[in-house]
């Protein structure tokens, strides 16, 4: 399945490159300043993290389609694909000559995937969006707020990240149809639309109260520190309670009737946080994990990337594969679950690093894209030769 992936930053190439996960192959066409991404954060011999993490296993063009010839070229390629992603701006992809109104007459087959900030008409259509602008404006940093009220961005990509999972999964969909009926599909998102499906629950409960309440919903429920590390320790009903109390040898806790319901608990939520930090700060976080452990309480060591790369867990999976990417040692790469087979990981590419390979294999001239070179229409990275 060929994938044409014309988007840039997170949600798009993220959408892409969990298709190439799952078996695809996928080309990414960035200009020659190359996908905003690759300048974003942590950067290492020209590329950031973001960049890598969401285009690992792709091969680069690089087409300035700015020029007659390298927009006709855009056109070209997309007829070819199975599946075109742009995450443009509305009028963007037209003006570039690859909307989806032109492309569907000649490929009634294509699944075209639009994703943008707000969608694609109304009155915040063409605002401006980025993950923390969509935090923002979605209700997610509401619904992260601290116990005083104040609104925070939660630490992750997660406006971008979401839409990318909902995106893939909705492309899956129309895939699935167009094997049936051999049609194909205008798949439309938003991150807007995404983060409000992220929180349907939370949106829900508060149309039913009112209002929101901050903090956890039972008692205790934190993250305490032990004699040298910290760890998340909760009870969601009266069974998990009485597991915790059983860990902890507090049979003043079974015994206590105002104790008895998570209503009553929560109540006391001050009192069983206070204690039970006490209680926990007097041994190591391993004497309270054998405890825990052995009377199936709800717990967890809080952990960094590097406790996560050591958890038993992780290396028994293989949670965290060894990526080589050129510009130092290998990187510590999660995949996406659920794949049918794991594909060999693969580079992210470099700017225009399989041009040549790629336009050939897809039916474009040789004297055509030699010239298309010679013209500054495309790019062709200069290590590319040993990667095509």
């Amino acid at each position: 399945m060929r994938v044409l992936d014309l988007s840039q930053g997170i949600a798009g190439p993220y959408c892409a490159q969990i298709l190439w996960q799952q078996g695809a192959d996928v080309v990414k066409v960035e200009p020659p300043d190359g996908d905003w991404g690759r300048h974003v954060g942590v950067v290492r011999d020209g590329q950031s993290a973001l960049s890598i993490a969401y285009n690992v296993g792709k091969r680069g063009v690089c087409v300035d389609a700015r020029q007659p010839r390298g927009k006709a070229l855009l056109a070209q390629m997309a007829q070819r694909a199975d599946v075109l992603i742009q995450n443009f701006r509305p009028g963007v992809a037209e003006r570039m000559g690859v909307g989806y109104d032109s492309l569907a007459e000649r490929c009634p087959g294509l699944v075209y995937v639009s994703i943008s900030g707000y969608g694609p008409d109304g009155p915040s259509s063409n605002a401006p969006a980025s993950d923390s602008v969509m935090q923002a404006d979605s209700g997610l940093m509401f619904a992260n707020q601290t116990p005083e009220g104040e609104p925070r961005r939660i630490g992750l990509l997660m406006a971008d990240i979401a839409t990318a999972l909902y995106a893939v999964q909705a492309t899956s969909a129309a895939l699935y149809q167009q094997a049936r009926e051999g049609r194909g599909q205008h798949v439309q998102l938003s991150l807007f639309q995404a983060c409000a499906a992220l929180q349907v629950n939370d949106i829900l409960a508060y149309g039913m109260a009112g209002s929101r309440a901050t903090g956890a919903v039972s008692a205790p429920n934190g993250v305490f520190s032990t004699a040298d590390a910290s760890l998340s320790v909760l009870a969601l009903n009266n069974d998990q309670f009485a597991r915790l109390c059983r860990a902890l040898e507090r049979t003043d806790w079974l015994a206590d009737p105002a104790l008895s319901s998570n209503e009553g608990r929560m109540a006391q939520r001050e009192r069983l946080h206070r204690e039970l930090a006490v209680q926990l700060a007097t041994q190591p976080a391993a004497h309270w994990v054998a405890s825990f452990t052995r009377e199936d309480v709800l717990h967890a060591r809080v952990r960094d990337y590097d406790s996560l790369a050591a958890h038993p867990q992780a290396a028994h999976i293989g949670l965290l594969e060894p990526l080589s990417q050129p510009g130092g040692g290998p990187l510590p790469f999660a995949r996406v679950p659920g794949a049918a087979a794991r594909r060999p990981l693969q580079a992210a590419p470099e700017i225009g690093q399989h041009t040549v390979a790629v336009l050939t294999e897809w039916g474009v001239a040789p004297s055509d894209i030699q010239s298309m070179l010679d013209m500054g229409v495309l790019r062709q990275a200069p290590s590319a030769q040993e990667g095509c």
